[in-house]
């Protein structure tokens, strides 16, 4: 049969397909702005016929009815990277969340340790080949995609069709849905705040031209791509960019030409953003998606030279150790690819592994900077890992530091209010001498 053939006769409606799912499979998600809300709620439908299906996956926007308390006997989630709408699932008990880097979840996959049985995926329509792109996120779920016995495609229209190591043959679907709606979309933040800017302006000082960027989503992300307008070829390896890489790109600041690794292109594994990053993103030879076992490999990232870093935190103690994924005992995010990038920038020639955050939480009432880490907290970036910690009130240098210089250091970058504070718990502990 012609692959035309084959396709069409799999195309059936999302209650249809979610039939194969069966009681007590493994389900994997595509994540983040993939999420094939319509298999989702498809299956969620089935509820009262099925009995302890896990539903595993990385963060998602839209629909999760499953964590819902009533579904707790059809559904139990299993969370590799914790969202708000998660959260409560997580910490009241009726999900659990794996502390795993990014980088090995598809290993994870691939050797059986996370079963897929069943993979709800969304992609775009078939080329002239019979292969879909796997569109706004290849992430883990290539890899989950090939270790499913039974895999439920949504396949959308409107999906761009993302390059690289991106692609899955129709031959490969068990059951498709057709659609034509919008991709989900992450709305971007408002106005970046002074503290964000202060923070961002830091940042960018560390930058040099013809770096390698790494870089989340969020303000303080948003505030260093405000300060790098007047920087020339940077290049971009990172897990995941949004809208304001985009700009970067067309303003000519990111040309890729002085990347050791994949020169001209960006690298990444999946977009969070808008209608702007997915059209940028669509048929674009300068975009190359890779899965996550890949571009978040330390010794691949560590293969561009001048590579930065720069991730965020929750809190970090005096002596350097970073929580990121947990607010005291409740979970809070994940590990994601924090240490992934944080330990190739520091193996990468001319690197810089950066954490930034905002020296206070709460309106100014909590110190982010803290003598200890609240009982419970996680540590996702060792002290030893760490190199430079960034506030708005300036760069924390600590790689090959002593707990002493450490502790004069971050307490030097804390907000105002609450070094005399921190000054005396670290003289307590004798991590700084009696007399500073």
């Amino acid at each position: 049969m012609q692959w035309t053939e084959i396709y069409r006769s799999r195309v059936q409606s999302a209650e249809e397909a979610v039939r194969a799912i069966r009681s007590g499979d493994h389900v994997w998600i595509h994540a983040g702005c993939n999420n094939p809300e319509e298999l989702v709620r498809a299956m969620v439908g089935r509820a009262g016929e099925l009995r302890g299906v896990e539903v595993a996956h990385l963060l998602t926007f839209g629909s999760l009815d499953y964590v819902a308390p009533c579904y707790q006997e059809s559904f139990r989630h299993r969370s590799l990277f914790t969202g708000p709408n998660a959260r409560a699932a997580v910490n009241e008990g009726r999900a659990d969340f794996v502390p795993v880097h990014l980088s090995e979840i598809p290993r994870l996959i691939d050797n059986g340790d996370l079963p897929v049985d069943v993979a709800l995926i969304h992609v775009s329509p078939p080329d002239e080949h019979g292969f879909c792109s796997y569109g706004v996120g290849v992430e883990c779920t290539k890899a989950a995609a090939e270790r499913a016995k039974t895999v439920i495609a949504l396949v959308n229209r409107r999906m761009p069709r993302s390059l690289g190591d991106s692609f899955i043959h129709v031959s490969r679907l068990h059951h498709v849905v057709e659609i034509d709606r919008p991709v989900l979309e992450l709305a971007q933040s408002g106005p970046v705040g002074e503290v964000a800017k202060r923070i961002g302006g830091h940042v960018a000082e560390l930058i040099e031209d013809g770096s390698t960027l790494q870089m989340g989503i969020g303000e303080i992300p948003d505030a260093v791509l405000l300060f790098l307008k007047e920087k020339r070829h940077l290049g971009i390896h990172t897990e995941m960019f949004s809208d304001g890489v985009v700009e970067l790109f067309e303003s000519g600041v990111v040309t890729g030409e002085a990347k050791t690794l994949h020169r001209g292109k960006i690298v990444s594994s999946f977009v969070l953003g808008t209608k702007k990053t997915f059209d940028f993103l669509d048929n674009n030879p300068f975009v190359e998606f890779h899965p996550s076992d890949y571009v978040n490999d330390p010794f691949v990232v560590a293969g561009n030279a001048k590579m930065v870093a720069i991730n965020s935190a929750l809190a970090v103690d005096l002596t350097g150790q970073v929580c990121a994924d947990s607010i005291g005992r409740s979970i809070y995010s994940g590990f994601g690819g924090q240490l992934d990038f944080i330990r190739g920038a520091a193996r990468s020639r001319g690197g810089k592994p950066v954490i930034a955050l905002p020296s206070t939480a709460k309106g100014g009432t909590l110190s982010r900077l803290v003598e200890v880490l609240d009982p419970g907290s996680g540590v996702v970036t060792t002290r030893a890992d760490v190199h430079y910690v960034v506030t708005e009130y300036g760069v924390a240098h600590l790689f090959g530091k002593s707990l002493r210089e450490r502790a004069e250091q971050l307490i030097s970058i804390a907000h105002p209010d609450f070094r005399q504070t921190l000054r005396d718990a670290a003289r307590a502990r004798h991590l700084v001498a009696m007399s500073s």
